[in-house]
């Protein structure tokens, strides 16, 4: 039940002394940064055309250590000089800046933005899941693969969003590190193969309705004894209906032929609109930095060049994929299959043989466009296997490293609008295998009056349709740099209470001089919405952001805005938007939390409030129940690395030790790095001592940052109940500047 904020005026005294660094100003210091622009692996541009390339050895493991030397580059067979060459790692800090200085693209000339660029970016992965042509027996394995993948493979930094071709998943489609949504979305899945509506007897397939249209020719005669799928069904056809004159034959292929279309017309329909919903989700990553991974998962499809486009649409695809720097593996979730039928499926008596004989194509035709799909981005397929976690596991890690390749096309290039053939070997290295794409779409400049055109689109819609879109968009718009933290906290009035923080560095805001003072005004938009993607809260405020009375306005300074909203247990989402009145530049975040039923008495966590300290002098990390009250809550999570991070968490439905009816309960911090712990810290008994509520136990903790890198992080706060023999763990991602 969503309760409004103004009916929330006392919350406990913890929560005040976790919030009361946050005003409606919060100091505070920020590195500006310049946005790196998105990437596209292969794109012309005035100067240089970039590929992405994989080699591998014998065993399929990356080859380290080639040189430019060592790489020869033809386009359309004709020798290309290699005017750029870098080994990039995927998902690297770095990455960005490779692939700029690859397109030609100089610092000077790149769209400067207000606010930090992540530390560790992490990767970008896609799961698309053809959930038409996916029959019910295969799901089993997918759903363990992909629940494998989110709990063993995933990245500490990785982003993913598990989609479908029919869009059951519904509100979960979206890009997320937050592993709890990628599991319901993995629930959610379930096979919807089509059925074609064709109750004539004995059945027919669809490749079997391929195999009779694929052959045009009428030759149909009295007598004719038929050898092929068309005849199978046309003699079927006769011994219902017995024929009388010699049109009766051409009657009845021309009724088999019929029949055959229909089947095939209902099947182009889904296969176009699977393929329509994945190049639409392909387009979409034109708007994600660096090289994005997607897995296209089907039982299979056949490419039908009279009835449909898919053809075509592949075409589009993996021209697509090339622009937008994307690499597709194509995985078969049928597994190790012999191509037969499976047991129990209807299918036609055939004493001849007929149709086994003509079927032995059917599984290698159905792969065509997935092959296709994975050859031509410069992916591979997965097929014939059952072990779908280990193709998936092998596939992001043989995607991590690649080398960049970049040259200089001529004038026809850039001018011809055509596909052009991109081929390149190895020099002296033959027991090397070379993965690229197979080819790049020459992508002439958007005209500038189209350009512009589309600028004033956008221009003219009123101010709060374009935040309300931004808000709502597929991906956040950075324009401005806006940062959200989600905390809950149990309270005695309102049960479990949600407090959404949401920051933005005002050095990124226009400000007006009136009467000799500074001020800027924002609109600030927010709704959360529950897992179907049902709106419940949402709030709306326009904000006056001015330096208070005899302080002038400064670099790093920024302004925090919390809302409080009380839930029910479930998933959550918030999403928030900032605009800048003047400017009429928006800002964009959106966080995924999960409320805990605590009513179920399972040991539970509240989230982790941490805040930034003056460094300490003491060891690295010290546990402390009494925190003093103030210090600096960074919202962003953002750290300066001489300084500590400070804590709070609370401990629920901790169970009671028989002799003297209190908890026993030890706590454990640790720091991650890509998965790696730099930081633990040995179990400490939490004390009870002068706590009167012992159902909700509060802890914490001070880190020292001092031996940290710049970098991302994971808080990992353990908690071990040794009364019940339980745990349970809340965790924090944080950056160190």
């Amino acid at each position: 039940m969503f309760v409004s904020k103004r009916l929330i005026k006392n919350i406990i005294v913890a929560l005040l002394v976790c919030l009361v660094g946050l005003a409606s100003k919060t100091f505070g210091q920020e590195s500006q940064k310049p946005k790196q622009q998105p990437e596209d692996v292969v794109r012309v541009y005035t100067d240089l055309v970039q590929t992405d390339v994989m080699v591998f050895d014998r065993q399929g493991r990356f080859v380290n250590g080639l040189k430019r030397e060592d790489f020869e580059l033809r386009i359309d067979g004709k020798p290309q000089p290699i005017e750029f060459f870098e080994r990039i790692a995927a998902g690297s800090a770095d990455e960005e800046t490779q692939l700029s200085a690859a397109r030609g693209s100089s610092p000077a000339n790149q769209r400067k933005v207000a606010g930090p660029v992540p530390l560790d970016r992490g990767r970008t992965i896609f799961f698309y899941v053809d959930d038409f042509h996916l029959a019910p027996g295969d799901l089993i394995f997918l759903r363990k693969a992909l629940l494998r993948f989110i709990d063993q493979d995933m990245g500490q930094n990785d982003e993913a969003v598990i989609t479908s071709a029919s869009g059951q998943i519904g509100f979960l489609q979206q890009l997320t590190d937050n592993r709890a949504v990628l599991r319901a979305a993995v629930g959610r899945l379930n096979a919807r193969p089509y059925f074609v509506r064709d109750v004539e007897r004995p059945p027919m397939t669809e490749y079997q309705a391929l195999e009779i249209d694929g052959n045009q020719t009428l030759t149909g005669q009295a007598g004719r004894s038929y050898h092929d799928v068309t005849g199978f069904f046309v003699n079927e056809y006769l011994k219902e209906h017995p024929p009388t004159s010699s049109e009766d034959y051409e009657a009845a292929e021309l009724y088999v032929r019929n029949r055959a279309r229909q089947i095939l017309q209902q099947a182009a329909a889904i296969t176009t609109d699977t393929l329509a919903v994945f190049e639409n989700l392909v387009r979409s990553a034109t708007q994600l930095p660096g090289r994005k991974l997607v897995f296209f998962v089907s039982g299979g499809f056949f490419l039908d060049k009279r009835n449909s486009d898919a053809p075509e649409r592949l075409q589009l695809i993996t021209n697509s994929a090339a622009r937008n720097g994307v690499v597709i593996y194509s995985l078969d979730a049928k597994g190790l299959t012999s191509g037969l039928p499976n047991a129990g499926e209807d299918v036609a008596v055939d004493p001849s043989s007929t149709l086994d004989r003509e079927s032995r194509g059917e599984l290698l035709a159905s792969r065509e466009g997935m092959e296709t799909l994975a050859r031509d981005t410069g992916g591979r397929p997965i097929f014939d296997t059952n072990a779908l976690d280990t193709g998936l596991a092998k596939a992001v890690k043989e995607t991590s490293v690649y080398y960049l390749l970049a040259w200089r096309p001529n004038h026809e290039v850039q001018s011809s609008g055509k596909s052009r053939r991109i081929e390149v070997s190895l020099v002296g290295h033959r027991d090397l295998t070379v993965r690229i794409r197979r080819g790049f779409l020459d992508a002439p400049a958007e005209n500038s009056k189209q350009a512009t055109i589309k600028e004033q689109k956008v221009k003219d819609k009123p101010p709060e349709v374009k935040l309300r879109e931004a808000i709502g968009g597929v991906y956040p718009s950075k324009e401005l740099p806006v940062a959200l933290s989600l905390n809950y906290l149990n309270t005695p009035k309102k049960g479990l209470l949600l407090t959404a923080s949401m920051q933005l560095m005002i050095d990124s805001l226009s400000f007006t001089t009136e009467d000799g003072k500074e001020k800027a005004m924002v609109d600030i938009a927010g709704s959360v919405y529950n897992d179907q993607g049902k709106m419940g809260a949402t709030f709306k405020e326009q904000a006056t952001i001015a330096p208070a009375p005899n302080q002038t306005r400064q670099s790093g300074q920024a302004f925090v805005y919390n809302y409080h909203v009380s839930l029910s247990p479930g998933l959550y989402q918030v999403r928030v938007g900032v605009r800048d009145e003047k400017s009429g530049k928006v800002g964009t975040v959106n966080e995924w939390i999960e409320i805990p039923n605590l009513s179920s008495h399972h040991l539970t966590l509240s989230s982790v409030i941490a805040r930034e300290q003056p460094q300490l002098t003491a060891s690295p990390a010290r546990t402390d129940q009494n925190l003093p009250p103030r210090s600096l809550l960074r919202v962003d999570h953002r750290f300066h690395r001489h300084s500590s991070l400070r804590f709070l968490v609370y401990i629920y439905n901790a169970a009671r030790a028989p002799a003297d009816s209190k908890p026993d309960v030890a706590l454990q911090v640790q720091v991650l790095r890509d998965q790696q712990p730099v930081i633990t810290t040995p179990l400490k008994e939490v004390s009870t001592a002068g706590i009167e509520a012992l159902d909700q136990l509060p802890c914490g903790a001070d880190l020292s940052l001092e031996s940290l890198a710049p970098g991302h992080y994971l808080l990992l706060v353990t908690v071990i109940d040794r009364v019940s023999k339980t745990s349970a763990s809340q965790e924090m991602r944080f950056d160190v500047e």
